[in-house]
């Protein structure tokens, strides 16, 4: 079941730790990467206890692999679980994707098949990560650069399936949407119709970068016009739903997003009025 929106947040980064507790800035919620916090005492640990007892947290990972053949890893697990208890962490995600073979890290988020048979093993996997964290998880799209011949559904026909076969909830990246419609020639409309407004719990909004015909989901730039016009689309189509700037890299100061998040409240208040009832 979808939890309330908690409004507009950011990623928490170590670049911004000591401005965020000494000036308290006007941000709803942080996005903590969940692997950043998986250690025993130091600093990173230090910050985020002083960060979460003034704004809720949620957590965002990259190592579920979701998608591998390889079993869950529990003992990763069992971190996640305690750090979100640590946290209070009002949610847990990951990607839709795999991260590696065979015990091997390819340290990325590598795509999947969109076929009944990665359907049904997607989702047996995100039930006993839900059943061993004992939540719900939000499961989100990645940006794609290649597809595969034994897919015979679109990608958000594959989302909508996995999220309401194993009851998780969606993540829906807005930039990624824009990044994979570009890199595909998909219509990213017809993405945001095909994704049903009750499972989406959460949005990333994102720079990248362009090139010569392609588009790479980079996270260093600054959220780009087109992006902005589909989550204006995305507000009309699922209403109020927890959104964040996602930067990762040429980290700016954090008046620069600041305000990139106004202008995330901007165009929300200017759309949501014309939102379906969701």
């Amino acid at each position: 079941m979808k939890l309330p929106s908690l409004g507009f947040g950011l990623g928490l980064r170590k670049e911004h730790y000591n401005a965020i507790i000494e000036t308290s800035p006007e941000v709803d919620w942080f996005e903590i990467l969940t692997e950043n916090y998986l250690v025993d005492g130091g600093k990173p640990l230090h910050f985020l206890d002083q960060i979460c007892e003034k704004y809720p947290v949620v957590m965002h990972g990259v190592s579920m692999s979701l998608g591998s053949h390889d079993p869950l890893d529990m003992d990763y697990l069992a971190q996640v679980k305690a750090l979100a208890k640590r946290t209070d962490a009002k949610w847990v995600s990951d990607h839709m994707c795999f991260t590696g073979v065979d015990g091997t890290n390819a340290h990325d988020l590598l795509p999947l098949p969109y076929t009944e048979e990665a359907i049904k093993h997607v989702s047996n996997k995100i039930k006993q990560a839900q059943d061993f964290l004992d939540r719900q998880i939000l499961v989100e799209n990645a940006s794609t650069y290649v597809t595969y011949k034994q897919s015979h559904m679109s990608e958000w026909e594959f989302t909508t399936a996995v999220a309401e076969e194993s009851d998780s909830l969606i993540l829906l990246d807005v930039n990624n949407i824009y990044v994979s419609a570009y890199n595909h020639g998909f219509d990213p409309l017809e993405y945001l119709d095909g994704i049903p407004a009750e499972r989406v719990q959460q949005h990333h909004i994102a720079g990248h970068s362009q090139y010569d015909g392609y588009i790479i989901d980079t996270h260093d730039h600054e959220v780009v016009d087109g992006v902005w016009d589909l989550y204006a689309e995305a507000i009309k189509r699922y209403g109020e739903v927890s959104v964040m700037i996602e930067r990762d890299d040429n980290i700016p100061e954090l008046s620069e997003l600041l305000a990139e998040l106004q202008i995330a409240r901007d165009v929300f208040a200017t759309n949501y009025a014309g939102a379906r009832n969701v």
